[in-house]
C-alpha cells in the first residue's frame, strides 16, 4: 500500500513511523506551509497513491477534499473540529465519485469503548436514579473542547437519554493523549467506563486500517464501518 500524509504533525510522524515498520509506502507529505492542491507537481508525486490520510487541522479539511476530488483520490480523515462541514465535504466526494471515511477518533479501541458506552446507556437510561456524565482530557496542545471523541460519544448515548443532554467536562492540560471517561453516578455508586491511550499508536493503527479500507471503496463512509467489518459477519 502506498499512501500520503495531509498534515505533517505529532500524528502524522507516528503514522509515518508505523507505516514503515508495516512496509507501506508514505510517498508524499503536505504541511499547511505546503498544502494539497491539484497541481502537476502533486499528481506526479502522488502516482501510485493508494490513499489520502488526513491529520491537519479542521478548517483545512474543506480544501482538502476538493483537491482530493480533483486529484480521484479517496481519503481518510482523522483531523477533528471540521464537522460543520460535514455536509459539504459529503458532497464534494459524492459528486467527484471518491472514497472518504471519517471518524472523531481512529482508535479501534475507542469504537469498542463507544458500542459498550451506548449499551450502558441503554441500562442505565431507564434508572432515574443515575446521573450520567463525560469527562475529556487532553494534552495542552489540543485545540478543540469538547473533543470530537467527547461528542460523538454524547451523540450515542443521546438515543437513550432523548432531550436530556449528557454534561461534558474538558480539560486541556499536561501531555496525556487523552482519557475519555464515561460515568452513572447515584447516590449510593458509581459506575465509570473509561479508555486510556498510552500514545497516538492506537491512532495511527485505525488511520491506516482506514486508508487501506477506504481505497477500494467510493462514497462516504464512517470510521464505524471499517470496525464493523473487523468482526466476522
Amino acid at each position: 500500500m502506498k499512501v500520503a500524509l495531509v498534515g505533517y504533525g505529532r500524528m502524522g510522524h507516528v503514522v509515518e513511523e508505523l507505516a514503515a515498520e508495516r512496509r507501506i509506502e508514505i510517498l508524499d507529505r503536505f504541511t499547511r506551509e505546503r498544502p494539497l492542491r491539484a497541481t502537476r507537481e502533486s499528481r506526479s508525486s502522488l502516482d501510485g497513491v493508494t490513499a489520502l490520510i488526513d491529520f491537519s487541522v479542521g478548517d483545512a479539511v474543506l480544501g482538502t477534499a476538493h483537491a482530493a476530488a480533483e486529484l480521484g483520490l479517496p481519503i481518510a480523515i482523522g483531523t477533528t473540529g471540521w464537522l460543520d462541514h460535514l455536509d459539504q465535504v459529503r458532497r464534494v466526494a459524492e459528486e467527484a465519485d471518491i472514497g472518504v471515511v471519517y471518524g472523531s477518533n481512529f482508535s479501534i479501541g475507542v469504537n469498542v469503548f463507544y458500542r459498550i458506552v451506548e449499551q450502558a446507556a441503554e441500562l442505565f437510561s431507564a434508572l432515574p436514579s443515575y446521573d450520567p456524565f463525560i469527562r475529556d482530557w487532553h494534552h495542552r496542545f489540543k485545540l478543540d473542547a469538547p473533543s470530537g471523541t467527547a461528542l460523538e460519544t454524547r451523540r450515542r448515548m443521546a438515543a437513550h437519554y432523548g432531550d436530556r443532554e449528557v454534561p461534558i467536562t474538558s480539560q486541556r492540560a499536561g501531555y496525556v493523549p487523552s482519557v475519555h471517561t464515561v460515568g452513572f453516578d447515584s447516590p449510593g455508586d458509581i459506575v465509570q467506563i473509561e479508555h486510556q491511550a498510552r500514545n497516538r499508536q492506537g491512532f495511527a493503527d485505525g488511520a491506516l486500517v482506514a486508508a487501506e479500507w477506504i481505497g477500494a471503496r467510493r462514497g462516504f463512509h464512517a470510521f464505524g464501518e471499517v470496525v464493523d467489518d473487523l468482526w466476522p459477519h
